[in-house]
């Protein structure tokens, strides 16, 4: 196989791999709270130097491009609008900070997702997975589903005369987050509480996806182009060869 079909070929993995990305962005347009991921691509070297046998611009046959490789996936925190939704059980956070849950494994986790809902114990969960909300100590809010209930300034649910405070915490760091399901985060760093004085928290709202669909759909048409010219590549590179060998072969 010729050098140009391998490149090609790479070329033609990696947009496939971005088109996998921006179709997951796009399914997930009308999910609330969620981020949008953001692939990194990269140039890469040949693979002689990538293996250290060449040094980038020894004008050797080694020293051309290598294709194009993945480098990261990162996430796009930008801060989305919210809407009004009227149900009592949907939060939204006005600033900084992630509603705090615990996942199947006991672990605390992070999302900006607040469509709640009371399961059958009266424990305010989440929509996707169902994982527990927890309060500031780090314990699970449960509530009394045949009474009304409203959440105060700083994030405090009150409910007669019982109130507990919504846990909201943030990383040191956001690249430290890394989704782990659910529409939910883990931290790699340390996190913090959110200052009281921070804290902002809307009942009968939610914060919208931050996938904007024009633009995805911008995204998948380039994609789905370059594609296409990778194939067509490909294609060409094929014909190429095979006419090569006919030739040698009739001679």
């Amino acid at each position: 196989m010729s050098y140009g079909m391998y490149i090609s070929a790479e070329g033609a993995q990696i947009q496939a791999k971005r088109l996998e990305f921006i179709a997951n962005n796009l399914a997930n347009v009308d999910t609330p709270g969620f981020k949008r991921d953001v692939p990194t691509f990269q140039a890469r070297f040949a693979e002689a130097i990538q293996q250290g046998l060449d040094i980038p611009g020894s004008t050797s046959e080694n020293d051309i491009g290598g294709g194009v490789k993945l480098m990261e996936v990162n996430t796009d925190f930008s801060r989305s609008t919210v809407r009004s939704t009227g149900v009592s059980t949907d939060f939204a956070i006005g600033g900084d900070g992630f509603f705090t849950l615990q996942n199947e494994q006991g672990e605390t986790v992070l999302s900006r997702a607040g469509n709640f809902m009371l399961d059958t114990q009266g424990r305010l969960v989440s929509q996707y997975g169902q994982l527990p909300v927890l309060d500031d100590a780090g314990s699970e809010i449960a509530l009394n589903p045949d009474q009304p209930f409203e959440i105060q300034a700083g994030g405090i649910i009150v409910q007669q005369d019982d109130s507990v405070s919504i846990g909201l915490m943030k990383p040191q760091s956001l690249g430290d987050l890394v989704k782990v399901g659910s529409n939910t985060f883990r931290s790699l760093g340390p996190t913090s509480p959110v200052l009281q004085e921070e804290r902002d928290v809307r009942q009968g709202y939610l914060e919208k996806s931050g996938v904007e669909p024009t633009r995805e759909m911008m995204a998948m048409i380039e994609t789905s182009r370059a594609f296409e010219a990778n194939t067509k590549l490909i294609q060409h590179q094929d014909s190429m060869v095979s006419s090569l060998i006919n030739r040698v072969l009739t001679r």
